[in-house]
């Protein structure tokens, strides 16, 4: 397993420089000059201006400015604004916000979507499963922006002022963990719906395999078959599938951000592409990048704990 973990990161090296490197030329190819735009309306001092591109060799190419890029990241330094605030104290402790909110949409996820595709599965055909089908129909069909707002208006303003009922607070982190449930279920409502159905199906091909049918031929207790055989086996695409929404939900969190006022790097990133901050806008997409391939090594390491047929070497 060791040289499949040295392989694997290996193989990452040009899938981070292939992203960032996409996402640099998108970032300072956007059109407009990102130095005059820190004047405002006022026009700023052309010794400055100069100055300030001769520092961030804004004159020099495009691959140019991606290698001292590139050479900054391997030392840790994710470079500063045009205003010379380091990017990395950016960083300090919106990550933290973004990730806790990012698990706690996750639990919620493999929590109720396993759940809900278990009982449809179990429930084939029944008024449960035609039940879990339109809910999850419904989950898909609404924006978070929508639900979001919605959820905020009924449990942060209805439930709370009109009927005197002190719910789960929807606006900051000053509640701790609680400030979380909320924002989290609205930022997990699609990836619910795709679960719930992704169990199901996954589930009930299961079911019908011959292994499955021989068990319970053999008079192996339900509960064993199903906890032990069926779902086991049925669990390698799940974990697939919430290892790699992982990464979306922390990338996804820009509009949860906004409407429930976290200060996280989803936030951060609205603003600084607003504000034309190109190297913040940079390095928060290199560490969610990081993110992204670290979980899936992870999920890929998981396959073998699943399955033990599988192997590595």
């Amino acid at each position: 397993m060791g040289r499949y973990v040295i392989r694997r990161l290996l193989q990452a090296i040009p899938v981070l420089l292939g992203s960032t490197f996409l996402i640099f030329a998108i970032v300072y190819a956007l059109p407009g000059d990102p130095v005059a735009a820190l004047g405002g309306d006022r026009k700023i001092d052309p010794v400055m201006a100069a100055a300030i591109r001769e520092q961030f060799h804004l004159n020099d190419p495009l691959i140019v400015q991606y290698g001292y890029y590139v050479r900054d990241i391997l030392t840790g330094d994710f470079g500063q604004t045009f205003r010379g605030l380091p990017v990395s104290t950016i960083f300090e402790g919106k990550f933290q916000v973004t990730f806790q909110l990012a698990m706690t949409a996750l639990t919620i996820e493999a929590v109720i979507g396993l759940g809900l595709g278990l009982l449809a599965a179990l429930r084939r055909g029944r008024w449960e499963d035609q039940g879990i089908l339109a809910i999850t129909l419904l989950l898909v069909s609404v924006p978070t922006l929508v639900s979001g707002f919605v959820l905020q208006l009924i449990l942060g303003v209805k439930l709370k002022t009109g009927a005197g009922i002190d719910f789960f607070p929807v606006a900051g982190i000053g509640d701790g963990w609680r400030s979380y449930l909320v924002p989290g279920f609205v930022l997990a409502g699609t990836s619910i719906a795709y679960l719930t159905r992704l169990t199901r199906t996954s589930l009930m091909e299961t079911l019908r395999a011959d292994y499955i049918r021989t068990a319970v031929a053999k008079g192996m207790p339900k509960r064993r078959v199903l906890g032990r055989h069926a779902l086991r086996n049925s669990l390698i695409p799940l974990v697939t599938y919430l290892g790699a929404d992982l990464g979306s939900l922390m990338g996804g969190a820009v509009i949860t951000e906004t409407i429930f006022n976290l200060p996280g790097i989803g936030q951060q990133l609205f603003q600084s592409v607003y504000l034309r901050e190109n190297s913040v806008v940079v390095g928060i997409v290199t560490v969610l990048v990081l993110i992204y391939l670290i979980a899936n090594l992870i999920v890929d390491l998981l396959y073998a704990v699943l399955d033990p047929r599988i192997r590595y070497e």
